[in-house]
């Protein structure tokens, strides 16, 4: 089969270099082009566009970079034309996506498969008539959108497992370094606990979550505070927060950080997700502009409960969200408490952690939709075989018809000219008979008249010579 894949991102690199190499398993003849990153290019195939051409975040650099963004809009419908793949496959990047599969409904024969769906359940819940129209599978990893899509929209979908959960079941089976040898390792005190701060991977996320979860933690004197330093952001910039703070900073070892942490302090989004998955307890923290206003939206505006995947799964309450107006140093300190070691909050929250472990599952994501993409392919192609055939069938069943049709009007209209020309001879013949009647009627009649004057004549000789005899007496 041929494959064309488009991702917008970084994450939709990885998720979607993981489904190649799945897709490679399940269909040795698999080809790839792609609009993707450098994972993707190491699994083969060939690549179009690098997706750090295709991203911009926020309206400015959107607006700014209008033309670019039409350019390799209108640069992939044309090769996906070109080259027409047996299917696309969308990861994530809905604003760019959602467009390829108008496009491909529209204009061409080609499914569209979504792996990774739309997060409409959090914002834009409209998209569901577009995903409704255009994406004829849709691929997903949180067990909660299942409900979402197939009760609330009635609109079937797979949910494949979660790769955040294969991800850190796999790191866990395999990381075997002990707390003491963690801490050599990155110059910690291997004498307290670690409270783990996760505070986002872009900047504006950093400025505004860090300082706060720096003043929580250092009010646990027991307890070394950890940063998670994400690798997009320079040392330099995190610098400017942790200058003057007991923070200590790992870079690329999050999962390390977090096998190894008592409690985290965390942004929303993927990682409190793994932290969960670690059964590190922690507490969610956003801090948003204009919070009384942000709360007010969030309770009447958008359609989703809560802000936190940990949350979302479970459909309840298991962290704490101090976002918006909950935004407070006291109040998170105060949450933070309330999971440490020996407390209540705790257990509880640790024994929520494997409910929603369970409710994730235990299949491997891209292995699962790899499987399902390809005996979805494998049986669209039976049934195109099989409709070309059944459409070959009746174009030659049409054309006997046809065939045997104009026979028949053949020899219709050959009988219909012979008898025509039999009528036309039997017309002919009659008119010849009449007229050869006339004729003989005519040839009589002169016949009869001259009959009749020869008799005249003679009767009028009989008279003359009977005159002249009597003269001659």
């Amino acid at each position: 089969m041929k494959y064309y894949l488009i991702v917008g991102e970084a994450s939709g690199d990885l998720h979607a270099s993981r489904l190649m190499r799945s897709l490679k398993n399940v269909d040795e003849f698999a080809e790839f082009r792609f609009f993707g990153g450098d994972l993707m290019a190491a699994e083969g195939g060939t690549r179009v566009k690098h997706y750090k051409e295709l991203a911009y975040m926020g309206f400015v650099p959107v607006l700014m970079h209008l033309g670019t963004i039409f350019s390799n809009m209108k640069r992939c419908k044309e090769d996906i034309v070109k080259w027409k793949p047996d299917v696309v496959i969308l990861v994530d990047y809905p604003g760019f996506n959602l467009n390829i599969a108008k496009f491909l409904k529209k204009k061409t024969n080609i499914p569209a498969y979504y792996y990774i769906s739309p997060k409409i359940w959090a914002w834009k819940e409209w998209r569901i008539r577009s995903i409704k129209r255009d994406i004829a599978e849709l691929f997903s990893i949180l067990p909660f959108e299942v409900p979402f899509f197939e009760k609330k929209h009635r609109y079937p979908i797979h949910y494949v497992g979660n790769p955040t959960a294969e991800e850190v079941n796999e790191f866990r089976s395999e990381y075997h370094q002990n707390f003491v040898e963690f801490c050599e390792e990155n110059n910690l005190d291997r004498h307290r606990p670690i409270i783990a701060l996760l505070a986002g991977s872009r900047l504006q996320e950093i400025k505004d979550n860090l300082p706060a979860m720096i003043e929580v933690a250092e009010r646990f004197e027991d307890y070394q505070m950890v940063l998670a330093g994400a690798p997009s952001i320079e040392d330099s910039y995190y610098e400017k927060f942790l200058k003057g703070t007991p923070v200590k900073m790992v870079r690329n070892k999050t999962y390390p950080l977090l096998s190894h942490s008592t409690a985290a302090l965390v942004t929303s989004g993927t990682a409190t997700l793994e932290t969960a998955l670690f059964e590190v307890p922690q507490v969610v923290c956003y801090e948003t502009p204009l919070p009384q206003l942000v709360r007010l939206a969030f309770k009447h505006v958008m359609s989703c409960k809560y802000i936190s995947l940990v949350n979302l799964i479970a459909d309840k309450e298991v962290v704490q969200e101090m976002f918006a107006d909950r935004f407070q140093v006291d109040a998170i300190a105060d949450q933070l408490y309330r999971i440490l070691p020996g407390k209540e909050g705790r257990e509880r929250m640790l024994s929520e952690y494997r409910e929603v472990r369970e409710r994730l599952g235990n299949q491997v994501a891209p292995d699962e939709a790899a499987v399902i993409m390809f005996d979805l392919l494998v049986k669209r192609r039976e049934m195109l075989v099989r409709l070309a055939k059944e459409r070959a069938e009746a174009e030659a069943k049409a054309a006997a018809e046809a065939a045997e049709r104009a026979r028949l009007k053949a020899l219709a209209e050959a009988e219909a000219a012979k008898k025509k020309a039999e009528q036309q001879a039997e017309a002919a013949r009659r008119r010849a008979e009449e007229e050869a009647e006339k004729a003989r009627r005519k040839v009589e009649e002169a016949r009869r008249l001259a009959d009749e004057e020869a008799e005249r004549a003679r009767r009028a000789e009989e008279q003359l010579n009977e005159s002249q005899q009597e003269e001659l007496k």
